[in-house]
């Protein structure tokens, strides 16, 4: 295991800026994973840190030395691509045993070490197989399998999982944390996926525009987003937004929408100095933080308003029913049969001590 230090990492291309003074700190046996839209530098960071990529400045340090100047194969990682990168024409077996043969391994030790990691991903029965003969979950068992048998100081997967569908993305999910809890090696993880982060993650660093937007938990990322960018990104479906209206009247402190209707100001929110009268902001409330009147409404959250709803999409355990508030449109998880069809009006729950307000200005989260 190692620990991973970043300090100022630069990288560009031509004139694309793709990494802008990236610093960072990966702690021995955490399981980190990068996130972003595409093209926000996530996977340009990763493959700087494996040497695939020339940093045009900073320094990147494993276990205490910093890399810069190494090759790939000289910094002691395995790496999990997307694409699989197998042999085409040598069996499973001497796949996952490649790069202890090129480190001149002795065979009893090669044979122990694939069949331990064979073993631990459940293809001990493959091992004579050829990448042609296997399925899109079993060829990434075998990349991972080649770098298990590394003992590697560093493993990094970029978007393994991206080729797969939705059912095998689930059950390799489980399989990849499973291993890091079995084995503790340091390891970073990229993809576009939220819902990946927010599963293997024991930290989330979510990259936009070639900066580090917030790093922490996944759940402080959740709960506690700095930014609407954060806030936008995290959740599914994502959180609504919608433009207000403070309004402080006979010590009352509402938010005021177009239409006439306002709900209160959260409570730990109404005495804030940021909620001056007649200043607009930005409203942000999660699909499950809104419920109808009598359903689940979480106790004291008793703002609520009226709305039609437009479009209804169950999805057999849920319902996301979508309906306007100043043209704005917004979406409200339910029970599976709260709302039938279209046009039903229903009378929504607000959990306010659940919505976050957001300085237009600056983008940033009001908490304070």
């Amino acid at each position: 295991m190692a620990q991973l230090t970043i300090r100022g990492l630069q990288k560009f291309y031509g004139n694309v800026h793709a990494l802008k003074g990236i610093d960072l700190d990966i702690a021995e046996g955490e399981f980190c994973v990068f996130v972003g839209p595409s093209g926000c530098g996530k996977s340009t960071l990763l493959r700087t840190i494996a040497g695939l990529e020339e940093a045009n400045g900073g320094t990147v340090e494993i276990g205490g030395s910093v890399v810069n100047d190494l090759r790939p194969r000289d910094r002691n990682i395995a790496m999990v691509f997307q694409n699989y990168a197998l042999y085409p024409y040598l069996s499973v077996f001497e796949n996952i045993a490649f790069g202890l043969r090129a480190r001149k391994v002795a065979d009893a030790e090669i044979r122990k070490n694939v069949a331990q990691a064979a073993d631990m991903l459940g293809i001990s029965a493959l091992l004579e197989r050829y990448p042609r003969q296997l399925s899109g979950g079993q060829r990434q068992r075998v990349a991972i399998g080649r770098a298990i048998v590394r003992d590697a100081q560093l493993f990094l997967f970029d978007e393994p999982l991206s080729n797969l569908d939705a059912q095998l993305r689930d059950g390799m999910r489980a399989e990849i944390k499973r291993l890091h809890q079995e084995i503790g090696k340091t390891t970073i993880y990229v993809t576009h996926d939220q819902i990946e982060a927010m599963t293997l993650a024991e930290r989330i660093v979510l990259l936009r525009d070639g900066v580090i937007e917030q790093q922490g938990s996944p759940l402080d990322l959740f709960e506690r987003p700095a930014t609407r960018f954060v806030a936008g990104f995290l959740g599914s479906p994502q959180m609504n937004f919608i433009g207000c209206r403070v309004s402080r009247k006979d010590e009352r402190t509402r938010l005021q929408f177009d239409d006439g209707r306002s709900l209160p100001a959260p409570d730990r929110l109404a005495p804030s100095q940021h909620l001056t009268d007649g200043r607009t902001l930005v409203m942000g409330v999660r699909p499950e933080h809104m419920s109808r009147s009598g359903e689940g409404s979480t106790p004291g959250a008793s703002a609520s308003l009226k709305v039609m709803i437009d479009l209804v999409q169950p999805t057999g355990t849920r319902t996301y029913a979508q309906f306007r508030l100043d043209d704005t449109e917004m979406t409200v998880e339910l029970p599976a049969h709260a709302v039938e069809r279209p046009g039903t009006e229903v009378d929504l729950v607000f959990d306010m001590s659940r919505i976050i307000l957001i300085d237009p200005e600056t983008d940033r989260v009001i908490y304070d």
